[in-house]
């Protein structure tokens, strides 16, 4: 039976590996600054491939290049797709120690080489360090759950590959590893080729996962206030149509309010647009916290916000209401603005969600002129 040459094995899959290396990098470029992890992933992939091409040199370059290097290139690679990871989770890695680690079982197989040569000796340190690693790797993104095709492909991956090198530390007691990495065995082949495989598919993971980042930050762009994290008009308008739609259904009550801070603009005059930004995003938070999950809350432009209360009755939304005001009137010494409400019920049969709004808006509008800092329902 014919066996590829592992040293073209090693240059072509590390011509994919660099492919991959450049996609990330360009995705790096190209992606927001929020989606971290790219860069660390593409240095660890161009890391990975210098080391192998390093190796495929033995017999042309200094032992030193074609072994020790490469050990060293090898091991920090793989280390590098784990801290990539982590930074794409926002986890600082602990890059120092590991550099520790690394150079440590590096030295040990520079004995091996040179001291006490022993080829078996190198190869299980160098294995059983990447197992560590990818068992490490594969154990922190399932812990950060598998909702997605692309998590599950990665985590797939990593456990794979740290069995597979667990069955190569336990196969170089039962079958002679050979004398380099370049032996021309079977089994030697089929352990090169299935972590040059690996690695390309983690590096399509790992490029599925950015893209499932950015078009969450996308949707959250489309249907968040970048400033309050409240939702935007347009998708208020459209949950509200269809929570009126359920409500008509369903024959739950749904109750509307509508919300404007009282006299905004002077703190905005008085105090500057920054301290009126700040006093819009702790306004959210003070509703937020007397709501359930159900509940949907929206900025409807500058200091105007819509809260939309599904199953809830005209006297629990007033309680609603009234928790809310009185949460958001100002302490003594702090910069705010009392909130009036309008509040409204969504109507059994015929209503729209144009008439909704025409009842919460007058109903706000009585709370205005009637003094402010207060509820009104209409």
């Amino acid at each position: 039976m014919n066996v590829i040459d592992p040293r073209t094995a090693i240059v072509l899959l590390s011509a994919m590996s660099a492919l991959m290396a450049l996609v990330l990098y360009a995705l790096k470029r190209s992606y927001p600054a929020s989606i971290g992890g790219l860069g660390s992933w593409a240095q660890a992939l161009a890391v990975i491939v210098a080391g192998g091409i390093l190796a495929a040199s033995r017999g042309q370059l200094p032992e030193v290049f074609t072994t020790m290097v490469p050990n060293f290139l090898l091991g920090w690679g793989v280390y590098g797709l784990y801290a990539g990871s982590q930074r794409f989770h926002g986890v600082a890695p602990d890059s120092l120690r590991w550099l520790g680690i690394v150079g440590a079982v590096v030295l040990a197989t520079a004995w091996f080489t040179w001291g006490d040569p022993d080829y078996a000796a190198r190869l299980r340190l160098m294995v059983a360090l990447m197992a560590v690693v990818f068992s490490l790797h594969a154990a922190f993104i399932i812990r950060r759950g598998l909702g997605s095709f692309s998590r599950g492909l990665v985590a797939t991956v990593l456990v794979c590959i740290a069995a597979v090198q667990v069955v190569r530390l336990a196969s170089t007691f039962v079958w002679p590893p050979g004398n380099t990495i370049l032996d021309a065995s079977a089994l030697h082949a089929f352990f090169i080729a299935t972590f040059s495989v690996s690695v390309l598919l983690f590096s399509v993971g790992a490029v599925l996962m950015a893209g499932d980042r950015l078009r969450a930050e996308l949707e959250q762009l489309a249907t968040r206030d970048s400033l309050t994290n409240t939702l935007t008009r347009r998708y208020m308008d459209e949950a509200c149509a269809a929570e009126l739609e359920r409500s008509r259904r369903s024959g739950q009550p749904l109750a509307f309010l509508m919300m404007d801070l009282d006299h905004f603009k002077a703190v905005n005059d008085t105090h500057g647009h920054q301290v009126g930004d700040r006093v819009l995003v702790e306004f959210a938070a003070k509703v937020q916290r007397q709501l359930r999950k159900s509940d949907l809350l929206g900025r409807f432009g500058g200091e105007e916000f819509a809260l939309v209360l599904p199953n809830t009755s005209r006297e629990a939304a007033l309680q609603v209401a009234e928790r809310i005001r009185a949460a958001c009137v100002p302490q003594a010494g702090e910069v705010g603005c009392t909130v009036s409400i309008g509040l409204t019920l969504g109507q059994p049969e015929n209503d729209t969600l144009d008439k909704l709004l025409a009842r919460a808006d007058a109903a706000l509008y009585q709370a205005k002129n009637t003094g402010r800092n207060r509820v009104a329902v209409g």
